[in-house]
């Protein structure tokens, strides 16, 4: 029967663990109004529009 020799230290189990919770890069996408890079499913900041639609008043047409 399988039996352990001795016990496995916090550092050394959580050191075996550790690769199993890294983050992927998430995925950069261009704006299709302006060609900027966003988010995938997420508000276009310099322009405000999400699936052709205006979200807010963007700051090229507040100073205008």
């Amino acid at each position: 029967m399988a039996v352990p020799k001795g016990k496995v230290s916090k550092a050394r189990r959580d050191k075996r663990r550790s690769s199993h919770w890294k983050l992927d890069t998430p995925g950069i996408v261009t704006c299709p109004k302006c060609g900027a890079y966003r988010l995938p499913h997420r508000i276009c900041k310099s322009c405000w529009t999400y699936k052709d639609r205006e979200y807010g008043a963007s700051s090229e047409a507040a100073a205008k």
